[in-house]
């Protein structure tokens, strides 16, 4: 709940200074937060908070992407400012060093050996790396460690 409400203080922020464009994505944001409240019928916890953040920023990426690729820049710069204002409320990523050091201690943990034993320790490591770390880059951490 301390989420939205930082949120919705950056919003009145946003007005009473006339961003417009600031305003616009604190607004998706907090909207995306609420209709996540409003499914799950009761207040979010902060892992709740976390997934619905990180489903907005991939769909910002995801957009991103495809309006650049169409040639599209002004749409591109809308969603790049969307994905830096989201990125305010993320937690910091992990460093290389610590998502390694993090997927070698699960690999000893649960005693993979070979790329059959993928499923195991991505079980194991996505659940410490929530929000840190974005899950296609773990799992080819986890594959090179594997192979």
């Amino acid at each position: 709940m301390e989420l939205i409400g930082t949120i919705e203080s950056e919003l009145k922020e946003a007005r009473l200074a006339r961003d417009d464009d600031r305003r616009d994505a604190l607004a998706l944001i907090l909207a995306s937060l609420r209709s996540a409240e409003k499914e799950l019928q009761r207040p979010l916890s902060e892992d709740e908070e976390l997934q619905v953040l990180q489903r907005e920023r991939k769909k910002r990426v995801e957009a991103f992407q495809a309006y650049e690729a169409a040639g599209r820049e002004e749409q591109a710069d809308k969603e790049d400012y969307e994905l830096e204002v989201l990125e305010e409320f993320m937690p910091e990523p992990l460093s290389d060093e610590e998502l390694d050091e993090i997927v070698d201690d699960v690999i000893a943990e649960v005693g993979a050996t070979s790329l059959r034993d993928i499923g195991r320790v991505m079980a194991d490591v996505m659940p410490r790396v929530s929000g840190k770390a974005d899950g296609s880059a773990v799992s080819q951490i986890v594959r090179e460690k594997l192979a």
